[in-house]
C-alpha cells in the first residue's frame, strides 16, 4: 500500500509529538493543568503534586484562587495542611488566567454537569472549558475529561471544539475520558487509592492517559474507547441510584404494614452472598447519583431506546422529599391539629451527607422550600455550613444562617426534621427536648435514642 510523502511525514509528526510526551509524563517532566478546583480538581491537583508533577490549576473563581495560593483549603475534609505543603513545595499554582492554559503538558477537565431546569445535560461547563482549551492549544498536549456525563460527549461534543483550533486529535494533540471517583468525605478511599478507568481517542491517547494515571492511582483499567470509560460512570452511580430507589419504595410500603425497614435491612445485609445493603433517606443528593440516570435517559432518546426502569428509580427519588413532608405534617397535625401553618421547624443537616460541607443537590434545601410553600417557618443547623451559598436551583435560600442547637432553644419548635445524619450533633439531646423529631436517616437508633416522639420518614 502506498502512503504519500505527506501522509508519510503526518505519521512521523505524531509519532514525534506522542514519544516526546509519553517520555515526559514517565519521568514527571510534564506539568498537568487541572480545570476546576473544587471537589474534583483540588484532590487531583494535590495527589500530582505529592507525585512530583508540577501542576496549574485554573479556575473562575478569584477568590478560591487567592485561597489556594495563601495554602488555604476551600473545601473541610481535605486538610490546609496538604494545599499548604503543596504551594510551599513551589510545584503547585492556582490561577484564574485562562490564557495559560498553553503552558500545561496534560490538562485534566474537572467541570461541573448539571442539568437544565427541564432537567437535560447542560454542558456550558464542558464547552466554555473546551473552548478556552481550543484558544491556547499546542502541539504536544493530552486533554482528559473528567466530568460525568453522556457516551459520545468527548468525541462528539469536546473533540470539534478542540479541533477549532486547527490541530488534529491523535495527530498534533490527544483526546481522552477518565471518570472522576471521588466519595467526599470518606477516608477509607483518597483519589490515588481508587483504581481509574482511562478511555482513549485513539490508542496513542489511550497509552498517554495511562502513562498519567499510573503515576497517581494505585491502578489503571483501559477500555476501548472514550465512550465506554462515559458509560462505565453513568453505571455505577446509576446502580446506586436504581438501588436506592427500591429501598425508599420499600420503606414507604413497609411502613404501612407497620414494619422498619431498618430493621429489615440489618437484617437482610447479615446474608453473605446475593445481597448488599443500600439505605433510604430524604431523597438523592451530590453532583453525580441525583444527574447522571437523566443523563443517560436523555441520551437513549437520541436512539429511540426507552429507559423505563431508570426513569421510574429518578422519579421515585425525586418524590421523596414530598413524602418525607408529608410524615412532618402528619406528625405535627396530630399534636397540634393546625398542619404546617405557622409551624416552626428545624431542620438538622444541610449537606447531602454526612460529615461533608456540599450542599449540592442536597434534599435538605429542597425539603425547606416545601415546608414553607405549606406555611411552615424554617431554620437549619448544620455544623459544616454556616451560611447557605447561592445556588441557581433554591436561589431564594442563599444567605441564610445556621443557628445554634441549644437545649432550650429546641424546645421552641414545633418539629425537628433530621435531614442529614452528622457524627458532631448529639442525638440524645435532641430528642429529649424536641417535641417532634422526624427522622429520615436513623440517627436516633443509631446511636441508642429511643422515645416516642421520634418518627421515621
Amino acid at each position: 500500500m502506498h502512503i504519500s510523502a505527506r501522509d508519510a511525514a503526518v505519521v512521523q509528526r505524531s509519532v514525534a509529538v506522542y514519544s516526546e510526551l509519553l517520555d515526559s509524563i514517565k519521568t514527571r517532566r510534564a506539568r498537568l493543568g487541572v480545570i476546576g478546583l473544587g471537589y474534583v480538581g483540588l484532590p487531583i491537583a494535590l495527589t500530582a503534586v505529592k507525585a512530583g508533577y508540577p501542576v496549574l490549576g485554573f479556575d473562575v473563581n478569584s477568590a478560591y484562587v487567592a485561597q489556594i495560593n495563601r495554602g488555604e483549603s476551600m473545601i473541610r475534609h481535605i486538610p490546609a495542611e496538604m494545599v499548604a505543603a503543596a504551594v510551599r513545595s513551589e510545584r503547585f499554582e492556582a490561577t484564574g488566567n485562562f490564557g495559560r492554559l498553553n503552558e500545561p503538558d496534560a490538562i485534566v477537565i474537572c467541570v461541573p454537569t448539571p442539568l437544565t431546569p427541564h432537567r437535560e445535560p447542560d454542558l456550558s461547563y464542558v464547552v466554555g472549558s473546551a473552548k478556552a482549551v481550543a484558544a491556547q492549544l499546542r502541539p504536544g498536549q493530552l486533554v482528559v475529561l473528567e466530568s460525568t456525563t453522556y457516551p459520545g460527549t468527548t468525541q462528539e461534543v469536546v473533540r470539534p471544539i478542540l479541533e477549532t483550533s486547527g490541530l488534529k486529535s491523535g495527530v498534533d494533540f490527544f483526546l481522552a475520558f477518565s471518570p472522576e471517583r471521588e466519595d467526599p468525605g470518606n477516608p477509607a478511599f483518597s483519589m490515588s487509592s481508587v483504581p481509574k478507568v482511562v478511555g482513549g481517542d485513539g490508542s496513542a491517547a489511550l497509552e498517554l492517559a495511562k502513562a498519567m494515571y499510573d503515576e497517581l492511582v494505585v491502578a489503571t483499567v483501559p477500555v476501548s474507547s472514550p465512550a465506554t470509560a462515559e458509560a462505565v460512570k453513568l453505571t455505577e452511580n446509576i446502580f446506586r441510584a436504581v438501588n436506592i430507589a427500591l429501598v425508599n419504595e420499600l420503606k414507604i410500603v413497609y411502613t404501612a404494614m407497620g414494619i422498619d425497614i431498618w430493621e429489615v435491612i440489618e437484617a437482610a445485609k447479615t446474608k453473605p452472598f446475593g445481597f448488599m445493603p443500600f439505605y433510604p433517606g430524604p431523597g438523592l443528593g451530590g453532583h453525580c447519583i441525583p444527574i447522571d440516570p437523566f443523563y443517560l435517559a436523555w441520551k437513549a432518546r437520541e436512539h429511540e431506546v426507552p429507559t423505563r426502569f431508570i426513569e421510574l428509580a429518578g422519579e421515585i427519588n425525586t418524590r421523596m422529599p414530598y413524602h418525607v413532608v408529608e410524615r412532618l405534617a402528619e406528625a405535627v397535625d396530630c399534636r397540634s391539629r393546625r398542619g404546617l401553618t405557622g409551624a416552626k421547624v428545624l431542620v438538622l443537616g444541610l449537606a447531602y451527607k454526612k460529615n461533608v460541607d456540599d450542599i449540592r443537590e442536597s434534599p435538605s434545601l429542597k425539603l425547606i422550600e416545601l415546608l414553607e410553600r405549606r406555611g411552615a417557618v424554617c431554620d437549619y443547623h448544620d455544623p459544616f455550613v454556616p451560611k447557605i451559598p447561592p445556588s441557581r436551583a433554591h436561589a431564594g435560600l442563599a444567605g441564610r444562617q445556621s443557628v445554634p442547637l441549644e437545649p432550650a432553644s429546641i424546645g421552641r419548635y414545633d418539629a425537628v426534621l433530621i435531614a442529614t445524619d452528622h457524627d458532631d450533633v448529639d442525638y440524645g439531646t435532641v430528642v429529649m427536648h424536641a417535641s417532634i423529631v422526624v427522622d429520615t436517616r436513623n440517627a436516633c437508633r443509631g446511636v441508642g435514642v429511643r422515645r416516642g416522639n421520634v418518627i421515621t420518614a
